[in-house]
């Protein structure tokens, strides 16, 4: 209940993250059927750039500033999500605010489509629920993101994605994402599952990915990059994301998507990225 994202809006694993993210909303408009999103853990859904937490970090500026300021903000796979930050956080030409996740995922969604965003923490919830307040395709829930997994899975719609972005601050975070991303499979084996995590430690991620080749969910892949090389001090040197069930064309999309953005979020030469295939799918 500590976690608070405002410290880290916009910073190189955000844009690692959500610019992955709106390829894998657009990919689900290929046909014309309605489709749902959960985000589990939802925030506020917009951040203030100028406010105390983020000039006090300033972690932005080694992310989403460096976007803009760069080529890649022209290409053309990258072009929803800057669109997306353009519409939401321009002032008088200046960046101002930070779209999350659910306030990106909504500027995507069709008039048919719809959005659940879960926030825990009472005061964000509160935020989140004023900021869609009114908006008959978004319902913004005060709910332990992990319980609505149990709850609410699958939708009414039968066809979406699950984003489950958790703030990794107890120990043993890795191991309960596996167990409740396999009972929700259990629930809803054909959604689409996003999961975010922090790479810190090469040899904690690679636990992780092999938790979940051995988990008994097909077709799962893993896209990592890698801003620098690890230090002697841990710190969060890259950006994670596994996809179960990922659209069709999304892993050569995300392989694009990640060599654009290396160049652009390196801090050092070591910088990489790549997609890991987890599971195949299933013969």
């Amino acid at each position: 209940m500590n976690y608070r994202h405002a410290f880290h809006a916009g910073n190189f694993a955000d844009v690692h993250k959500h610019a992955l993210l709106a390829r894998l909303v657009l990919a689900f408009q290929r046909k014309d059927k309605a489709f749902r999103v959960y985000d589990t853990h939802a925030g506020i859904g917009r951040y203030d750039l100028s406010a105390d937490a983020s000039t006090r970090t300033g972690e932005y500026r080694t992310g989403i500033a460096r976007l803009l300021e760069s080529d890649a903000a022209n290409d053309l796979l990258l072009a929803p999500y800057v669109g997306c930050v353009l519409a939401e956080g321009s002032t008088d030409g200046a960046l101002r605010f930070y779209p999350g996740s659910p306030v990106l995922i909504r500027q995507l969604l069709r008039p048919q489509d719809r959005l659940s965003a879960y926030e825990l923490h009472p005061q964000d919830a509160r935020s989140l629920a004023e900021l869609f307040a009114g908006d008959v395709q978004t319902k913004a829930i005060h709910l332990d993101g992990w319980l609505a997994l149990n709850a609410h899975l699958p939708p009414k719609e039968r066809r979406g994605l699950v984003l489950i972005d958790p703030p990794y601050e107890e120990p043993g975070e890795f191991e309960r994402i596996v167990d409740r991303l396999v009972r929700a499979h259990r629930r809803w084996p054909g959604g689409t599952y996003a999961v975010w995590y922090p790479i810190k430690k090469r040899e904690a991620v690679a636990a992780f990915h092999a938790s979940l080749s051995d988990s008994g969910i097909a077709d799962i892949i893993a896209c990592d990059l890698r801003r620098q090389a690890a230090g002697a001090v841990e710190t969060l040197i890259g950006s994670g994301l596994v996809v179960v069930n990922p659209p069709y064309g999304f892993q050569e999309e995300a392989r694009q998507v990640m060599e654009r953005l290396l160049p652009v979020l390196a801090l050092d030469t070591k910088a990489d990225c790549g997609i890991n295939v987890l599971a195949p799918e299933r013969s």
